[in-house]
């Protein structure tokens, strides 16, 4: 019976309880991060006081007040752009992983990621190779250190677009090259072997092995812009007129 009747007051006080942390915000009382906290998973609350709480600078200088509001759906688009710059890198990447975040906001996180991605750490341009998004680890497959691009290879979210792009662009590096031919995974998507066919650092035997699962008409046209060396493209050529 006692058990009952303290479910009962229970229920009853939990909505008060919330209207009174609203109330004490919106009154401008003397708001915790807790309190915040609170408010802030009330999926409904309104965008009033999410902007209270965000003109707070005591409660937002807890990093968990800033990501509850970050991830808030009702959250101003104005507030989410300055606050998203305010982001520790990888609540940044947490933030840009989120599936209701709009997608130009997580684009706007995803740039900020990358233009952080020359000042910080190795271990961290490791770890957000591994775990941060597709547009981010796409930006690492060209980090002068080998560990990070082997490590953002392997990300899921990695699209076969990026790694086609990074063959393509001089910067890509010959260790980068040949991790690439013989990855168990991209070396056999074709649009991977015919960017791999127009690399220069393509190993002669890879190439030819790619070289003969295209179409002759497809090869010479991968061939005629190829920046492979001419010694290799000559090979593939002579090799093609065999074929036939």
């Amino acid at each position: 019976m006692n058990s009952e009747m303290q479910n009962s007051d229970e229920s009853s006080v939990a909505p008060e309880s919330a209207s009174g942390h609203v109330s004490a915000i919106l009154e401008g009382a003397a708001v915790t991060a807790d309190l915040a906290l609170s408010a802030l998973k009330d999926r409904n609350l309104s965008s009033e006081v999410i902007e209270q709480i965000s003109k707070n600078t005591a409660v937002m200088k807890s990093r968990k007040v800033r990501l509850a509001l970050a991830a808030h759906p009702r959250a101003p688009r104005r507030i989410l752009l300055r606050l998203i710059r305010e982001l520790y890198t990888f609540d940044l990447m947490q933030f840009s992983l989120v599936p209701a975040v709009a997608a130009d906001l997580k684009r706007v996180a995803e740039e900020l990621l990358v233009g952080r991605l020359a000042s910080i750490s190795l271990g961290e341009r490791i770890s957000l190779a591994r775990r941060s998004s597709g547009r981010v680890a796409a930006a690492l497959l060209l980090d002068r250190e080998s560990r990070v691009w082997q490590t953002a290879l392997e990300n899921p979210r990695l699209a076969e677009s990026a790694i086609v792009t990074a063959l393509l662009r001089a910067g890509a590096s010959p260790a980068f090259v040949k991790a690439v031919c013989h990855h168990a995974k991209w070396s056999i998507r074709p649009e991977i072997r015919v960017a791999l066919l127009r690399n220069e650092y393509t190993p002669l035997a890879r190439a030819l092995e790619f070289a003969r699962r295209l179409p002759p008409a497809q090869l010479r046209d991968v061939l005629h812009s190829s920046r492979l060396p001419e010694s290799i493209k000559t090979y593939l050529r002579k090799d093609l007129e065999t074929r036939k």
